[in-house]
């Protein structure tokens, strides 16, 4: 849960820890400390700064989202579940912005990883259809929303209606 520039003061306080410790030859404290640096660089790799990201992203700080979203060095390092929240949140930015096409493309990449709920997962698909829709692709559309049916029972009525209101222009078309 650090931005780049704290990770990079903490891992400059832990090295100065490390040299000191093995100056005054308290080689664990070194050891420790060596630890700790090597935990801040797998958490800048795996990690990233998504938690931050996220929180400022629900405040509706959008442009403070993206740029901590733009501090991930390759959102293809991160794991797992950190890529699949990257891309759902980066599809949000772009939608803000009103990047259709690019958040469609964030959308689909959050849809093939595991999002923190089945209505987040759900919620991509929707996006991804409704940007199809836009823009008159309306058999990726179908596909999209057919993926929805296997989280009928697990998402909130609210998204349910989403969904239906989506099914509805598409069946105008």
């Amino acid at each position: 849960m650090f931005t780049s520039k704290a990770r990079i003061f903490v891992a400059g306080l832990f090295v100065l820890i490390a040299v000191f410790a093995i100056q005054m030859k308290i080689y664990e404290i070194a050891a420790l400390a060596v630890l700790f640096i090597g935990l801040l660089v797998w958490g800048y790799y795996k990690q990233g700064t998504i938690v931050l990201a996220a929180k400022a992203f629900h405040q509706k700080d959008y442009a403070r989202a993206e740029s901590l979203l733009l501090q991930v060095p390759d959102p293809e390092k991160l794991s797992k579940n950190r890529r699949g929240f990257y891309e759902f949140i980066y599809g949000g930015v772009c939608m803000q912005k009103r990047e259709y096409d690019e958040a469609g493309v964030h959308y689909e990449l959050a849809a093939q990883y595991p999002l923190r709920s089945a209505n987040d997962h759900v919620a991509a698909l929707v996006h991804v259809a409704n940007i199809s829709i836009r823009n008159g692709n309306y058999d990726k559309a179908r596909a999209y929303l057919s993926l929805t049916e296997k989280h009928k029972d697990k998402i909130t009525a609210k998204m349910k209606d989403v969904i239906h209101k989506v099914e509805q222009e598409l069946k105008k078309n």
